[in-house]
């Protein structure tokens, strides 16, 4: 069986913009993605303070760990974003967008945003944490 992934969005749900409410898939295997952080392969926090650079950053983690397991970023279909600020993130909404598309292109993922009291990683620095799964060939 090949690999299929298809995006679901009901009309009787609100229109989704820059995620889909549901992600079916058929075959392929099945990728988990740990909470990535804005850390560099060094273990340091890439950006402290800006949450675009660390988003920035994030986003090439999960790029490293979805190629090491033979994908690409298009593969994912689902994000969970946790962030000490929400009201900080649709604050930059408009240049995390921009910095998503350099990533994922127009590919929207299942995805949820979780505003948290605290990261594992808040201590040094960090803001913002991403978790998902991709449906691999």
């Amino acid at each position: 069986m090949t690999r299929q992934i298809e995006f679901h969005n009901p009309p009787s749900l609100p229109k989704a913009v820059g995620f889909s409410h549901a992600a079916e898939t058929r075959g392929g295997r099945t990728l988990f993605l740990a909470g990535q952080v804005a850390k560099d392969r060094e273990g340091r926090v890439v950006g402290k303070g800006d949450l675009v650079a660390q988003f920035r950053q994030v986003c090439e983690n999960l790029k490293a760990a979805v190629t090491a397991g033979g994908g690409q970023l298009t593969d994912v279909v689902k994000l969970t974003i946790y962030v000490l600020d929400a009201g900080d993130y649709k604050r930059h909404a408009k240049a995390i967008g921009g910095v998503y598309r350099e990533y994922f292109g127009k590919h929207f993922p299942a995805m949820t945003l979780v505003g948290v009291r605290d990261l594992y990683d808040a201590a040094e620095g960090c803001v913002i944490e991403i978790e998902g799964f991709a449906c691999l060939p």
